[in-house]
């Protein structure tokens, strides 16, 4: 299985259109959309290509399967103008891995996690606009950056997912990380 997964947009349009690119190009079974989509936030500078209403239009335009969760900044107003559901969080079976995407600003960055998660399950998540693929214990955190606004000194970024490694790249295609998650029994 092929997943895009992308985080924290905050209304660049210009981001969007990269991530439509990719989508073109990778051709993912599905596009995973760790929220902070429309809004840039009342912390964040504008992104680069800034156009909430351009986004909300663009949205439409996607042509492959997704799944939407939302972010801390993503507010009523804007989640019911977007084009498709957007879900608090979603739990996805992906080649024998359970994963739980959600943005993250709920939940610990690292163990203890609360009891309802069972051991080996993959925290897919955005919120820190840093990237991430790293197992601590009996988890596995994955976070494929930010494409708008990047922090702690990473480049604007996404993540793919196939043949059991989680990959960030760059927008110029460079390898930012890989992690293959161990199996747990």
């Amino acid at each position: 299985m092929r997943l895009l997964i992308a985080s924290d947009l905050h209304g660049s349009l210009e981001s969007l259109e990269f991530l439509r690119e990719r989508a073109a190009a990778l051709q993912p079974d599905l596009l995973v959309l760790l929220g902070d989509l429309v809004y840039h936030g009342p912390r964040n500078p504008l992104p680069s290509g800034y156009d909430t209403r351009g986004v909300l239009d663009r949205f439409a335009a996607l042509d492959c399967p997704l799944i939407s969760v939302r972010g801390n900044c993503d507010g009523e107003v804007d989640m019911n103008l977007l084009p498709f559901a957007t879900a608090e969080n979603a739990w996805l079976s992906v080649d024998n891995l359970r994963v739980f995407a959600s943005h993250g600003h709920l939940l610990p960055d690292v163990p203890p996690m609360p009891a309802r998660f069972p051991r080996g399950t993959v925290f897919l998540r955005g919120h820190s606009h840093i990237p991430r693929g790293e197992t601590l214990g009996d988890f596995h955190f994955w976070n494929p950056g930010s494409l708008s606004l990047p922090k702690g000194g990473s480049p604007r970024s996404y993540g793919v997912y196939e043949d059991g490694c989680f990959r960030v790249l760059d927008m110029d295609g460079r390898e930012v990380l890989r992690h293959w998650p161990r199996q747990n029994d």
